[in-house]
Parts: C-alpha cells; sequence; structure tokens
C-alpha cells in the first residue's frame, strides 16, 4: 500500500515536528492580519520570549529585563522576525547565534554597560 504525501510528511517529521509548523504558519497568518504597528509589537513581544529563554541559559547571572531591553532595541527587522518565528517552537541553535550576534553588537554592548551593570550592581 502508497502512502499519501500528507503520511509521508507526517512519518517524516513526526507529529510534534508537524504540530510546530502548524502553529508557526497560524501565527504568522494570525501576525500577517495586523496593521504594520500591532505587528511590529506582536512580533518584538514574540522575540523577547525566545530571546528571554537565551539569555537566561548562555549569560546566567546577568539581570533579564535590562539585558532583553538591549537586545531586542539593537536587533535588526530580521531578526527580530527570526527569534519571533520560534517564539512557538523554542528557542534554536539558530537563536542562540541571532542573540549571540545582536550582543556582539558595540550598540548592544553599549546598553549592556549602560543599563545591565547597574542593575548588577544593586
Amino acid at each position: 500500500m502508497l502512502a499519501r504525501g500528507s503520511d509521508l510528511l507526517a512519518v517524516r517529521i513526526g507529529t510534534t515536528g508537524l504540530r510546530k509548523i502548524l502553529l508557526s504558519t497560524l501565527a504568522l497568518a494570525t501576525l500577517a492580519a495586523c496593521d504594520a504597528q500591532t505587528q511590529d509589537a506582536v512580533a518584538r513581544s514574540a522575540a523577547r520570549s525566545t530571546a528571554s529563554k537565551v539569555v537566561v541559559q548562555r549569560f546566567p547571572g546577568i539581570p533579564v529585563e535590562p539585558s532583553l531591553n538591549c537586545v531586542i532595541d539593537n536587533a535588526n527587522a530580521q531578526q527580530i522576525y527570526a527569534l519571533a518565528s520560534e517564539s512557538v517552537t523554542g528557542p534554536t541553535q539558530s537563536s542562540v547565534e541571532i542573540v549571540i550576534e545582536i550582543v556582539s553588537k558595540p550598540e548592544t554592548l553599549t546598553c549592556l554597560a549602560a543599563e545591565g551593570l547597574p542593575a548588577l550592581i544593586r
């Protein structure tokens, strides 16, 4: 008996993977229906969710809120949308690399020194 295309897809990526793809697609479709300002706010919030998990895991001991503000405020649109797309499925190696890339920017380092360090000293 030959399997149908959708059956092969489900077998190849698994039920959990298929669920993640469907949830991501639904989230992106919902986001597309919003105006630009709402899209930006939703994307930044979703990106913040992913970035917070990366910051807590990769940079233990630093103040999370000020650090997240610096990361999100210094991310470009492509980075925001990439991080936002992983808010449903959870952080991947790609999101870790994106956060590290953002943290490595001179303007992010300046922000972290100004905002994160004082919070750490308090």
